[in-house]
This record gives structure tokens, sequence and C-alpha cells, in this order.
């Protein structure tokens, strides 16, 4: 990958579905828990840096009661600062607000994780791209529910859509000024 620069001002870590039953899930080629653990990484840099942290979860729409283990993983540790949305369907834009939460707060670029690869988060960038965002995929921060998909998306779908790149780089770019 070439050089990479954030302004930490205009960028957002957005992490989806990083929820115990979702954490549990067979995933490849990383396991739920090891993606966690490189998003609450990516999360404190980014917040160090001044970005903002946008934790993305699911519901099922229309009924009463969630499944048990539908609440963020307690170990996202979420701050004062940080964004929670909550979506119906794949994607964390279809009437959730979260575009107007980003456009709000000057949000110009934004970094997708989570799980899974070529559901949620796929479908997120997909969306982010079609707004105008500039997109990166930080593809040692996310799984798929198979590893062909999570390879497919990384090597040839994301690649259409922003730039993939890994955690440290995208860590590294937070720190160097735009």
């Amino acid at each position: 990958m070439t050089s990479l620069a954030l302004d930490p001002r205009t960028t957002a870590l957005i992490l989806i579905d990083l929820m115990p039953r979702i954490i549990a899930l067979d995933t490849a080629p990383l396991t739920g828990a090891a993606v966690l653990e490189r998003c609450i990484t990516l999360a404190k840099a980014t917040r160090s840096a001044g970005g903002l942290v946008v934790n993305v979860r699911v519901e099922r729409p229309g009924v009463d009661v969630q499944p048990e283990g539908s609440e963020l993983a307690p170990e996202l540790d979420p701050q004062p600062g940080d964004v929670e949305i909550v979506k119906r369907t794949v994607g964390a834009f279809h009437q959730t607000g979260l575009d107007d939460v980003l456009r709000t707060r000057g949000i110009t670029t934004v970094a997708l994780a989570g799980i899974a690869t070529n559901f949620g988060v796929e479908s997120t960038g997909r969306v982010a791209d079609e707004h105008g965002y500039d997109t990166l995929y930080v593809t040692d921060a996310m799984t798929g529910l198979d590893g062909t998909a999570h390879d497919f998306a990384s090597s040839y779908i994301f690649p259409k859509f922003g730039t993939v790149c890994t955690g440290a780089e995208y860590a590294a770019a937070l720190t160097t000024p735009a």
C-alpha cells in the first residue's frame, strides 16, 4: 500500500456488529475474539488521535426481546464522545441516522472493521462510497463467515470502493499530519 495520511478530526472508525452473539460465530480467517481485540486497539488509537469511534450493532426488527448477546461487547468500553448506532438491516446506514451523525461532525473519511466482512462491513462500505465518503477497509481487523468470501471481498471488492489497509497502517496514518 502507498503512503496514507488521515486527519483524525475528519475520520471515523466504524466498528460493525461486535456483539457477543456475533463474536461467538464460527468465522474465518480470524476468530471473533481476535477481531474484537484488534478493534479495541484501533478504537484506542482513533480516540487518542482525536477521531470518532462509531459502534454499530444489529437488532432484529419486529422482535420484542432481542436474542441474548445482542448488546455491544463490554470489552469495547465505549467512551464519552463515541457514537452507538443500532441497525435493523445488513448495512449501518439505512434508517439509522449514521450519515447525519457523520456529516454533522465533519467526517469525510470512514474506516471499517468488524464482523462479518462480506455482510455488514461490505454493505456499509458500499453505501459509504455512495454517500461520498473516503472509505478505508481495515482488513486485518475484520473476519467473515467464510475465509474464501473474506479473501474475495478484501482483494477484489474493497479496492474498487476504497482503500485497503492494515490496522498498523491505519493507526500510523492517524498520527501523520494531513
